[in-house]
């Protein structure tokens, strides 16, 4: 286990969160996040992509274990988390168990809650073991017109902690479009690949609230993330990534957006998913 808990302890994302694996056997995972102000919005409430993150790891973690070290490469082919209520500055924890193992693939539920018992998220995970088979093709998705312009809200939304701390850039923010890079660097990397999928996670649910944002503009509103819906579809290459996201549906304060990660230099397909956001006046 020891190489799990080098990958949740060392990988220099997971490290920057803070993440401490507590429990790991071949049924279930414990990890614990303490609270750091990098780690959050304004306000000091955890960002959602700290709970994807969790989400990502627990799954991964009892996979891992679940399947034995030479399985891999790995990657979270699928995801469902819903965010439940937000932390305020508080130390979380996720619990991980399996729900049922394959060949090549483990279905895994998570469960992130403060220390004291509140419930934050709660996400169900399949990952896909490769066995170390090749890489396969990646699509070139289709991307945005080019634009670049980050609206009133973008230069400042890219300094809030947790977006600051990834150094993600808002290039384009109007419209109900939204365009952000991911830049490989040390902070959002790990271990053995490319850029951690716990970032990947948080990039695709950050683009999606962006969007929604570029469709109402700024305001004196409550917003967050109820849902997200991902699915990584590759390990990560080592690039920076650029995600594309755009508002699909809107149902008054809910906003349906679709948004999906692709490699900065090839251009060609890593994750994709839809965001479900709240933006209330």
């Amino acid at each position: 286990m020891e190489s799990i808990r080098s990958w949740v302890e060392d990988s220099p994302y997971t490290r920057t969160l803070g993440a401490r694996l507590e429990a790991v056997d071949e049924s279930s995972a414990r990890i614990l996040l303490p609270f750091r102000d990098e780690n959050s919005n304004p306000g000091k409430a955890l960002h959602g992509g700290c709970a994807a993150s969790l989400a990502a790891l627990g799954g991964q973690c009892v996979a891992r274990a679940a399947m034995g070290e030479d399985a891999g490469p790995w990657h979270t082919a699928s995801a469902q988390v819903n965010y439940l209520a937000a932390a305020i500055g508080e130390d979380v924890q996720a619990e991980a168990r399996l729900l049922r193992r394959g060949k090549d693939m483990c279905f895994v539920e998570t469960e992130v809650s403060t220390l004291e018992g509140k419930a934050i998220a709660h996400a169900t995970a399949m990952v896909r073991a490769r066995h170390g088979a090749e890489p396969s093709d990646r699509h070139r998705p289709e991307g945005d017109d080019g634009g670049t312009d980050p609206g009133p809200m973008g230069p400042h939304v890219s300094k809030t902690p947790y977006m600051g701390e990834r150094q993600m850039k808002i290039e384009h923010m109007t419209d109900s479009h939204a365009r952000i890079v991911l830049p490989f660097i040390e902070a959002n990397a790990d271990l053995d690949d490319g850029i951690h999928e716990g970032a990947i996670l948080a990039l695709l649910d950050t683009t999606g609230a962006m969007a929604s944002w570029a469709e109402t503009g700024p305001g004196a509103f409550k917003a967050s993330t109820p849902s997200l819906q991902a699915q990584i579809l590759c390990p990560s290459p080592k690039q920076d990534l650029v995600a594309y996201g755009h508002v699909v549906q809107r149902d008054g304060a809910v906003f349906w957006a679709d948004a999906v990660v692709a490699g900065a230099s090839d251009g060609l397909a890593v994750a994709r998913g839809t965001v479900i956001y709240r933006i209330v006046t």
